[in-house]
């Protein structure tokens, strides 16, 4: 008799209290949802430029200042866009002349595809790695340098400190590092001293909605936008990171933003926070991914893709599979509510992605792990 994935069905007694693996959007909390429902008539509808949803954008600036340890100058600025809009911004708004970017997986190759496209910015330097590994920085005749803490694409993260960048960071002119943290930002630790602009969209770590940046801007990055903007360069107001940086200060946005996302967010950094900050956040990641990757190593038919353990995202994990396809094992997970495990499209493995973002219970990953076991035996 054959077996098909969706006819395959896991005991209720196996299966996570939550199915929700998603690498982005990711789970949403349900205690969030509850809180937005909460605030369904006296907030959800209303103005965005008046103190009942100002309050809350005050709230949420506050929140991620505390929860990242922001110094003095810092500033917590939000837009309309998400990672992808903010990518335009900083063409436009912060870098000057040219960028170098380390690429290695989709979203940190779509940066760089912004800048080379931009007419009014210099060819980027582009150091690329194989999918699986990360580059490292270069010392380089560049204004910006573009990194990212997270390759939601592979699985794989990369440290910050890169002390080889001290010298271009001071002077007169510093150059900037730019870090797109967009699956990494609330689920893994970072310094400020270590970048200029620490950036993301909340519908990863934070689990949200997406259609919002929040961009953390150190005061050089301040400094930066705000000398691109005397200068009188062109730049689309949606796009005006000094316009975003102004309402940002009155707690609002240039254009109405989503509302639900805002809180949403909010709910979410305040829940970090009162479980003990970004440490205790990210020992939830580690604790999920640990069980993840712990899992693969002990099976003939799964593997980590990343080879190096250092590399290997405390984030999102991809796990390679041998001898049983990975599209059936998520088909056959789907079937019984547990859901976008599927491999990233255009890395085209044989493979299963499996968010671990603080949102998710660590016990609900070692459950994924059992179910996974059940599925493959009758695979």
């Amino acid at each position: 008799m054959t077996v098909t994935p969706s006819s395959i069905s896991i005991p209720a007694e196996l299966r996570p209290a939550d199915g929700r693996f998603g690498s982005g959007p990711s789970k949403v909390r349900p205690e969030a949802v509850q809180a937005l429902a909460a605030h369904a008539v006296d907030y959800m509808g209303t103005s965005h430029r008046r103190s009942g949803v100002r309050s809350v954008v005050g709230r949420l600036r506050a929140a991620m200042a505390d929860l990242f340890g922001l110094d003095d100058g810092w500033e917590v600025v939000l837009g309309n866009g998400g990672s992808t809009g903010f990518w335009d911004a900083a063409a436009f708004s912060l870098i000057e002349r040219r960028a170098q970017h380390l690429t290695f997986g989709e979203f940190s190759e779509k940066f760089a595809a912004v800048t080379a496209a931009a007419p009014h910015l210099d060819d980027p330097v582009v150091l690329q790695a194989p999918y699986g590994s990360h580059p490292t920085p270069e010392p380089a005749d560049v204004d910006v340098y573009a990194l990212t803490h997270n390759e939601t694409s592979t699985g794989v993260c990369m440290p910050l400190a890169q002390s080889q960048l001290a010298d271009a960071r001071t002077g007169e002119q510093p150059a900037l590092v730019l870090v797109d943290a967009t699956s990494a930002a609330g689920g893994m630790t970072w310094e400020p001293a270590d970048a200029d602009c620490y950036y993301f969209a909340p519908q990863k770590a934070f689990a949200a909605d997406g259609g919002l940046f929040i961009a953390l801007c150190s005061p050089a990055a301040i400094e930066r936008i705000e000398r691109i903007d005397a200068a009188g360069r062109y730049k689309p107001a949606t796009l005006d990171l000094a316009i975003a940086a102004h309402n940002s200060r009155q707690d609002q946005t240039y254009n109405t933003p989503a509302l639900a996302t805002i809180l949403l967010t909010l709910e979410t950094a305040e829940w970090m926070l009162d479980g003990g900050g970004l440490g205790w956040a990210a020992a939830r990641s580690a604790a999920s991914s640990g069980a993840v990757y712990g899992w693969a190593a002990q099976r003939d038919f799964a593997a980590p893709f990343v080879a190096d353990e250092a590399m290997r995202s405390p984030v999102v994990c991809t796990i390679d599979f041998e001898g049983v396809s990975a599209d059936d094992i998520a088909a056959a997970l789907r079937a019984n509510g547990i859901v976008d495990t599927e491999g990233y499209r255009k890395l085209g493995r044989n493979q299963l992605r499996i968010a671990a973002f603080p949102a998710i219970d660590p016990d609900d990953a070692d459950a994924l792990a059992a179910c996974i076991d059940y599925i493959v035996e009758r695979l």
